[in-house]
């Protein structure tokens, strides 16, 4: 599948702010970058750096007064569907050491605290079993509402409430994996299917050797999605971190397949 991707920012900045932007698709195995077009107005600063696991990259900006963002890209993915129940786990012991980090509790997931709980619920499942099952459990038990949760709202206080976005929906699997051992990771992507059109947040989770990606809201198929990066958790993911105060004028975000109307 090519998908084309169009995304347009604009803020206000009352006075000069630096910020660490992460919107660009990664070029992975399975996503391959067919053309892209990133544009701003002019900045004081713009210099990218390597991303979150080298997955994709960022960019530094320093700016004042206005700052205005237009990313285009056209991405082929070849990912071919995966019955995510049939995968293994692999034994914490025999994990790489670069994925040792996502078994950890972090500041959005607190998965210490649910131990009881997944053994509780799915004990009686393993790897990939066990995740199907917490991911089916996820979407049937909790509501999609925008507008109940920000930017300090974890996984626990999600877990509490059974409602938020697709952020709060990956916090939730990430600390239920983790849990359970594991290596869950959190992915910004593009996604076809998502409703409304934004960025959208899921999950990838260590199984059988590999990462597959799963999506707790059920609205993006692995076939359909573009990663942009990964991370711990929301913190890491972000597709504009300010370091000063900025004021959102408008965020548009168009994902549809190439040739569909």
């Amino acid at each position: 599948m090519i998908l084309e991707i169009m995304t347009k920012l604009d803020y206000t900045l009352p006075k000069p702010c630096d910020l660490l932007m992460q919107l660009e698709v990664a070029e992975m195995h399975d996503q391959t970058v067919l053309s892209a077009k990133l544009e701003t107005n002019e900045t004081e600063h713009f210099a990218t750096v390597p991303a979150e696991d080298r997955i994709g990259t960022r960019t530094w900006l320093r700016a004042s007064e206005r700052l205005t963002i237009s990313y285009q890209a056209r991405v082929q993915v070849d990912r071919a569907p995966q019955d995510i129940s049939k995968l293994a786990a692999v034994p914490p012991h025999l994990l790489p050491g670069e994925v040792v980090k996502y078994l950890m509790a972090s500041r959005y997931c607190p998965s210490d605290q649910f131990l009881a709980f997944t053994d509780a619920e799915f004990g009686h499942l393993k790897g990939g079993a066990r995740i199907a099952a917490m991911r089916d459990w996820i979407e049937r038990a909790f509501a999609y509402v925008p507008g109940v949760s920000n930017s300090k709202t974890t996984g626990l206080d999600t877990f509490v409430q059974r409602q938020g976005i697709c952020r709060d929906f990956a916090h939730v699997l990430i600390t239920l994996a983790r849990a359970s051992a594991i290596p869950a990771r959190m992915v910004s992507a593009y996604g076809i299917g998502v409703e409304p059109q934004d960025f959208h947040a899921l999950v990838d989770v260590y199984l059988d050797g590999s990462w597959y990606p799963v999506d707790p809201t059920g609205m993006v198929a692995p076939g359909g999605l573009a990663r942009i990066g990964v991370g711990r958790d929301a913190a890491d993911i972000s597709f504009l971190t300010a370091y000063g105060a900025l004021n959102l004028e408008t965020q548009s975000v168009d994902v549809r397949e190439a040739g569909a109307d």
